[in-house]
């Protein structure tokens, strides 16, 4: 025991260093970076050409060598490709421009890391001396979004990576605090091996993605070395870098938990009923013996407890310190929250992977109660975690609806709801098992003490008996030297003998009713974890309702151009039956003019009277130039009305493009041609 006491300690050091790693950068800030200002500002015409485009986000953002580029009318790059903060502030990035820059449109693309490490990115133009046109093609623009495989696979390997946590930390906490036995179980030590070598795999799979992810580049790039230093600077590369280690630590204990609790133990006797002092001596005598052989067991178990506990946390520091927990408001009670979340989804899920594989290779129905009573409070933890989360990231009851996040939060709450339900049916049957064994071990006890008590002239009589009947049938069949009997005979017994084994491998009916429970659980929870993916890689609902309430930026220092007010009725027609499934959208357009134009939209039932509808978008697209569509930003001005300011950086043949949605299934989008410029 001194040797593996040594090795733990060792590995205690490892989970230290590597939790300071991980939870050393975590600061407070705004979840997902917005863009606050830029200089030249959007849509300005400056008098002379700028030395530098400064851009200023709400957080701190990580730099790429691509990270901000500028490109002039004929779309060549004019900066010097070497952005960096200002003044060290990293909610900054500025890039330097060449000298000589001509009159005409710029345009500004910019991409970055914000610090709940997902990539956002944008752009806009200015104009030196007057607006020009540009041949910038909408391609060339460098948005957010990565590429559909690489976005596949990167959430993909997020998903693994959840799940294989689980099923690693779940299936350690239920052999530890369960079912010490179960370690000596060939396919408990299959989940835990899985666990282990699927969330490496995942890692490294993540680590090779997020290069690619952040630069919407192509799959192709996933082994670029670059890439990977380049995240390996980053936050998320970090606790990436630190999950890899804390895996290897994890192979170790994985070793000595299965070589300490794995290896079978004598048991010993069980003490006999003692009448008279001495026996009771002797019976206390054993008792000691029978603790004194247990201890080592006993402290193998504590010392991997500890060991098992603070490794699991180290590994949930790895996500929720680079994630939506590490920025945002009260960073300080989020983080140990979000890591109790995560651990109690990993008992839970893990542990029902464990309770199916138990189920079939006799794992005793006080260990099952034992679950039963753990999953109770797992649950508790997990609801209670959930509701501050979720409070964290909506900010009101409307984000539930609005956003995309508040929406797939109501999704991960319906499939919770369902476990729940399905976990509700599973303990009704671990009730049943319970008294399903109780009954069963009472016939057996009596039958045992009836076979005690038997005279041996009548065991002897009755196995005579039994003999002659064996001897009478074999004779029968034998004798009558019928080969087709005899191969009946033998196919029947085989028959016989396959159904026992079929029935002592189901075990009983209520032990068959709960393994069927758990399956089931087990199905919805990988949905839940699918679901719980795509959350983190959405921007919370507190976050995208203030991006979206946020005025449109006007163009600062721009001059009050001269120009028309253009007015376009555009007739929609849904297909619903709602009153507001028919009308006419009317989009009023200020100055009509390259820049910023004031926009106004109007809605209206086949009455005549405001409309208003679940969802609206508006948008601009240039087809010869291959730019757009550009979305406009409306905010709601009363029933059935919406302003906005939208940038059009080129003249020529716009189309206006609005799209209404009446109802849940029924939604059109109306076009009209907008003439801007000469």
């Amino acid at each position: 025991m001194t040797g593996a006491r040594r090795r733990l300690g060792a590995l205690l050091a490892v989970l230290v260093a590597a939790l300071s790693l991980v939870l050393g950068g975590a600061t407070a800030a705004s979840a997902h970076a917005t863009l606050e200002g830029t200089d030249p500002a959007r849509g300005s015409v400056v008098a002379a050409a700028p030395g530098a485009v400064t851009l200023t986000f709400s957080e701190g953002v990580s730099l790429a060598a691509d990270s901000v580029r500028v490109l002039d009318p004929q779309g060549k790059a004019v900066d010097d490709g070497k952005p960096e903060h200002v003044d060290g502030r990293s909610a900054t990035a500025r890039v330097a421009l060449r000298s000589g820059l001509g009159n005409g449109t710029y345009t500004v693309a910019w991409r970055a890391v914000s610090e709940d490490s997902h990539p956002v990115g944008g752009a806009f133009t200015f104009s030196i001396g007057a607006p020009s046109d540009t041949s910038v093609n909408a391609a060339a623009v460098q948005g957010a979004e990565a590429q559909g495989a690489v976005a596949f696979a990167y959430g993909t390997a997020r998903t693994v990576a959840y799940a294989a946590f689980a099923l690693l930390a779940g299936a350690a906490a239920f052999v530890l605090v369960v079912w010490p036995g179960g370690t000596a179980v060939r396919g408990v030590q299959r989940l835990l091996m899985t666990g282990w070598v699927a969330l490496l795999l995942s890692t490294v799979a993540v680590l090779l993605l997020r290069g690619p992810y952040e630069r919407g580049t192509g799959l192709g790039q996933s082994f670029d070395l670059s890439l990977v230093r380049a995240t390996l600077d980053e936050r998320i590369g970090t606790a990436l870098a630190a999950r890899l280690l804390l895996l290897a630590a994890a192979g170790v204990f994985l070793s000595l938990l299965v070589g300490q609790l794995g290896t079978p133990q004598p048991k010993p006797a069980a003490p006999e009923p003692a009448d008279d002092p001495e026996d009771e001596e002797e019976a206390e005598l054993r008792r000691l013996e029978r603790a004194a052989a247990e201890a080592p067991q006993r402290d193998a178990r504590l010392g991997l407890g500890l060991a098992g506990l603070a490794l699991a946390l180290a590994l949930t520091a790895t996500w929720v310190g680079a994630d939506h927990s590490a920025v945002g408001i009260q960073v300080a009670l989020a983080l140990p929250l979000a890591a109790l979340h995560l651990l109690a989804m990993a008992g839970w899920l893990g542990g029902l992977a464990v309770l199916v594989v138990g189920l079939r290779h006799g794992l005793p129905a006080a260990a099952v109660d034992r679950f039963s009573k753990l999953a109770l409070w797992l649950v508790s933890a997990l609801v209670a975690t959930g509701v501050y989360q979720s409070w964290r990231g909506l900010g009101s009851w409307s984000a539930l609806v609005d956003t995309s996040y508040g929406r797939l939060l109501l999704i991960k709450v319906g499939c919770v709801a369902a476990m729940l339900g399905v976990a509700w049916i599973s303990r009704a049957w671990t009730a049943r098992l319970r008294t399903a064994d109780e009954s069963a071990g009472a016939p057996q006890e009596a039958r045992a003490d009836e076979s005690a008590a038997v005279g041996a002239g009548e065991s002897t009589a009755v196995s005579a008996d039994e003999s002659a009947a064996v001897g009478a049938d074999e004779s029968a069949a034998a004798g009558g030297g019928d080969p087709a009997r005899a191969v009946q005979l033998a196919r029947q017994r085989a028959l016989r003998d396959r159904a026992r084994g079929e029935r002592t491998a189901a075990g009983s009916p209520a032990r068959a009713g709960l393994r069927r429970s758990v399956v089931v659980e087990t199905s919805v929870a990988v949905l839940v974890l699918v679901v719980t993916t795509m959350l983190t890689n959405s921007p919370p609902g507190r976050v995208a309702r203030a991006v979206a309430a946020a005025p449109a930026a006007p163009a600062a220092g721009a001059p009050a151009a001269p120009g028309r007010t253009e007015e376009l009725k555009l007739p929609y027609d849904t297909g619903g039956r709602t009153p507001n499934a028919k009308g006419t959208a009317t989009v009023t357009v200020e100055p009509v003019a390259t820049g910023p134009n004031q926009v106004t939209l109007k809605l209206a039932d086949s009455t005549g009277r405001p409309a208003e509808v679940p969802e609206l978008e508006l948008a601009f697209t240039l087809p010869d130039r291959d730019l757009g569509p550009l979305p406009v930003t409306l905010q709601p001005q009363g029933t059935g009305s919406w302003t906005g300011t939208a940038q059009l950086p080129l003249n020529g043949m716009w189309v206006v493009s609005v799209t209404v949605r009446s109802s849940d299934i029924d939604q059109v989008t109306a076009t009209r041609q907008l003439k801007v410029g000469p």
